[in-house]
């Protein structure tokens, strides 16, 4: 007779599934209201409205080139025979002085020059002998030929802009080009970084025994940038239950997403907890994922202000950004696909992984010139705490919860990080 399967570990039986925890967390996503700015204060913020153009783009029929501007018919000659026209003028760009061209004439036009009345081409200088007073046109040219019409880039009614749109340079010439000053556009998510910890010193005092430099609100606080969020790193806060309450309090007055490092996991944890009890109702839980699986989500203060409580250890605390908080600061912006990009790619090495958890390993993402397949190389497996490892990774490797052991050669899912350089 065998002997029976081994029951699971009571905890592991009770850990909550990573993408439940994320599909709980990004129904927390709310986004800010729109605010009207300066186009020149637009970039990288989501388009708030449909910006439809009042005025045609170009606004005028214009020369595309420096040349002269003809009727095409007066330029057309058998056997491309080089014709002669009088240059009756000259047209500057900027210019607001009508013109009208007669038959049989050639005005001589700047780039982005208006076009004489009747003028339905333009032959560049370089196809003539450049005269100023009597042209030869050596090459004829079709009707409309080295010409921008009238709406040809934009017609009047047209969405130049479309809501949901990500504004960056081109979008920002486009809205100066129909002439808009001012965009609404969905504001970047304010994001707080707190540290929890009576053995914290910032960067610029130098720690004794027992004290280590506060690494997390300067860490997330960078992801938190990165993600597309106005951050506010409020520092280090010590563990005194009323400061604590005080300083989250005041936080979720003026937040999207409040941040508490240090507030999850043993005897520290559970004081954090009951410091915020009374602001609103923490889910403290374990998830399936390693780094990481202690932490805490709950929705705080009058405005219901997503709230995470994340280990102390910096590098779960990154890791646990990278696959909740990011995605909900993206979801909150208003980003269609708030998730990072994953492929497959072939283990270069071996890694092992916690039974029953979700893998997050640090990895350097290669690809094959000559085949074009991914390759990665896992860093410092070894270690949850290995941070170092995790500033030369550019990708996290994820095993699944029901592998322990994954053998180089295997493909694997993995997860870009932010691109260096």
């Amino acid at each position: 007779m065998t002997d029976p399967t081994p029951e699971p570990d009571q905890a592991e039986q009770n850990l909550r599934s990573v993408d439940e925890q994320i599909a709980r967390v990004l129904q927390a996503a709310v986004r800010p209201r729109p605010v009207r700015v300066a186009i020149s204060e637009a970039q990288g913020l989501l388009c708030a409205e449909e910006v439809v153009a009042e005025h045609a783009l170009p606004g005028f029929d214009q020369a595309a080139v420096d040349g002269y501007a003809v009727r095409s018919v007066d330029v057309r000659a058998d056997g491309e025979e080089p014709v002669q026209l009088p240059v009756v003028g000259e047209i500057p760009a900027g210019s607001r002085q009508p013109r009208r061209l007669q038959p049989g004439q050639a005005v001589r036009v700047a780039t982005g020059a208006p076009l004489p009345t009747l003028a339905d081409a333009v032959v560049p200088t370089a196809f003539t002998d450049g005269h100023p007073a009597k042209v030869t046109i050596h090459r004829s040219v079709p009707s409309a030929a080295y010409v921008r019409r009238t709406g040809e880039d934009v017609q009047i009614g047209d969405v130049a802009v479309r809501q949901g749109d990500t504004i960056g340079a081109a979008q920002v010439g486009l809205l100066a080009a129909v002439g808009r000053s001012k965009v609404l556009v969905y504001p970047r998510p304010r994001v707080s970084i707190v540290s929890v910890g009576d053995e914290l010193v910032d960067i610029d005092r130098t720690p004794t025994t027992g004290q280590v430099y506060d690494v997390n609100s300067y860490a997330l606080a960078a992801a938190a940038r990165d993600a597309g969020a106005e951050v506010s790193r409020v520092g280090i806060v010590p563990s005194d239950p009323k400061r604590l309450r005080e300083v989250v309090e005041g936080r979720l007055l003026m937040s999207e997403v409040v941040v508490v490092a240090g507030g999850a996991g043993g005897t520290a944890g559970d004081e954090v907890q009951a410091a915020l009890s009374d602001l609103g109702e923490i889910d403290m839980t374990r998830v399936g994922m390693h780094p990481g699986s202690a932490q805490g989500f709950g929705r705080l203060g009058p405005d219901s202000v997503p709230t995470f409580l994340i280990p102390a250890n910096p590098m779960s605390a990154l890791v646990v950004f990278e696959v909740l908080i990011r995605p909900l600061i993206r979801a909150a912006r208003g980003t269609r696909n708030p998730h990072r990009r994953t492929v497959s790619a072939r283990l270069l090495s071996p890694v092992s992984s916690t039974k029953g958890r979700r893998g997050y390993l640090r990895g350097q993402l290669l690809r094959d010139e000559s085949t074009g397949e991914y390759l990665v190389q896992p860093l410092g497996t070894s270690g949850a705490h290995l941070l170092a490892s995790l500033a030369e990774a550019n990708c996290l490797v994820n095993v699944d919860e029901d592998l322990t052991e994954v053998p180089a050669g295997e493909q694997v899912k993995v997860t870009f990080l932010a691109q260096r350089g």
